[in-house]
C-alpha cells in the first residue's frame, strides 16, 4: 500500500510516496519552504501544492510539530498559534479531496524507526530524539507508542531544552559542533536519569551529520 508521506517542519515541508509495507520511498522526494508565518491557511496551501506536484490520489500521512489528539491540534511550538484547536486532517482533506491523517512528527519518525529502522525488534523502553528546528521525542514501551511525549520541552537552565540544544540553536548562534554536542549530551543525560531507556535513537536533520557530534556524547 502506498501513502504520500509528508513531513511538516519549522523550515521545510518534505514529501515522497511511501510503500508502508516495505518502509521504502517509491518516488523522488520534494521539498518546499515552510511559509512564514505558518498559519493554517498558508501551510495547508503549501501542503496542497505538494499533493498537486505528485498528482496524488490516495491516502496522505502527515507528521506535524504539535501535540495531536483525536485529530485536534493542541500545541504550536514551531507553527503559528492559530493552529491550536483546529483539526488538521479535516483542513487538508477539504483542500485536496484526499483522506489525510496527522500525527506528531516525532511520533511518526518513531513508528518508522521501530518498524523498519534502529528500533526494530527492541523491547523495553526506547526513546527516539529528533534534533532539528526543535527537539522532538517519541517513547516506546515494549514496542508500544506513548504518544505526544514532548520531552524536548523539559527545563534546562531555566528554559526549554530545545531552546538550548535544538540544531537550529547551533546554526543561529554559530556554535561549534563540540559546544553544541555538549548541550545535546546534557539533555540526553537528563533523559537518561529520568527514564533509564534501554535504547536511545537520534534522528532529525542533525543526524545526517552524526559523525560531527556523536564522539562528544557520553550517554550509556
Amino acid at each position: 500500500m502506498e501513502v504520500l508521506g509528508i513531513d511538516i517542519g519549522g523550515t521545510g515541508v518534505k514529501a515522497a510516496p511511501v510503500d508502508i509495507q516495505k518502509g521504502v520511498l517509491t518516488g523522488e522526494r520534494h521539498r518546499i519552504l515552510t511559509p512564514q508565518p505558518a498559519t493554517p491557511d498558508a501551510l495547508i496551501d503549501t501542503v496542497a501544492q505538494i499533493v498537486t506536484h505528485f498528482n496524488w490520489s490516495g491516502p496522505i500521512g502527515c507528521g506535524f510539530p504539535a501535540v495531536i489528539k483525536d485529530g485536534a491540534v493542541h500545541t504550536a511550538s514551531n507553527v503559528a498559534p492559530e493552529w491550536i484547536g483546529t483539526n488538521a486532517g479535516n483542513l487538508l482533506e477539504q483542500a485536496t479531496g484526499q483522506k489525510a491523517t496527522f500525527l506528531n512528527d516525532a511520533d511518526a519518525a518513531g513508528l518508522a524507526e521501530m518498524r523498519f529502522g534502529a528500533g526494530k525488534g527492541h523491547n523495553g523502553l526506547v526513546l527516539i530524539v529528533t534534533l532539528g528546528t526543535g527537539i522532538g521525542t517519541s517513547l516506546f514501551i515494549n514496542q508500544k507508542l506513548v504518544p505526544n511525549t514532548e520531552l524536548g520541552h523539559i527545563e534546562l537552565h531555566g528554559k526549554d531544552a530545545e531552546k538550548r540544544a535544538a540544531e537550529r540553536v547551533r546554526i543561529e548562534k554559530k556554535l561549534s559542533w563540540k559546544i553544541w554536542a555538549l548541550r545535546v549530551n546534557e539533555y540526553l543525560k537528563a533523559m537518561e536519569a529520568l527514564l533509564w531507556p534501554d535504547l536511545i535513537i537520534i534522528g532529525g536533520g542533525a543526524s545526517k551529520k552524526h559523525d560531527r557530534f556523536f564522539p562528544y556524547l557520553t550517554v550509556k
